[in-house]
């Protein structure tokens, strides 16, 4: 919270701010903060409106559904079947054999980064082919 709100919420603070300025300015602003208010209190009660509307359109939806046999749950368990079928792509077979740092044989596919000991060999001056599994 900032400190000039701490000190309009303030009743202490706010009168010792109060004492600076003359009646008259006093009086303006206060006019202003009604102002301010009424035009906040007229946003909340259009915003409670909006919602209330919305939920009676919810309800009316639901009420036909009803009145049709379709079960509400139903639907929700279709919607959230359909979107989440993913299909998962098989994973890739390898292309290539090469043997690694420690020794060990290992496989890659082609896609991503390259290995380290295939970038080295390539670097020396050997090719893609020499390591293709056969």
């Amino acid at each position: 919270m900032s400190s000039m709100l701490k000190n309009l919420n303030n009743i202490r603070s706010l009168r010792a701010m109060a004492r600076e300025f003359p009646v008259d300015i006093l009086e303006e602003m206060l006019e202003k903060f009604r102002v301010v208010t009424q035009e906040r209190r007229d946003e909340e009660e259009l915003l409670q409106r909006q919602r209330a509307e919305k939920q009676e359109k919810i309800n009316t939806l639901l009420e036909l559904m009803k009145a049709d046999g379709i079960d509400p749950e139903a639907l929700l368990n279709i919607t959230t079947a359909t979107s989440r079928a993913v299909k998962k792509r098989p994973p890739r077979p390898a292309k290539y054999r090469y043997i690694d740092l420690n020794g060990e044989t290992k496989t890659w596919t082609g896609q991503g980064r390259t290995p380290k000991p295939i970038a080295l060999a390539l670097a020396a001056g050997k090719t893609l082919d020499d390591f293709l599994i056969a």
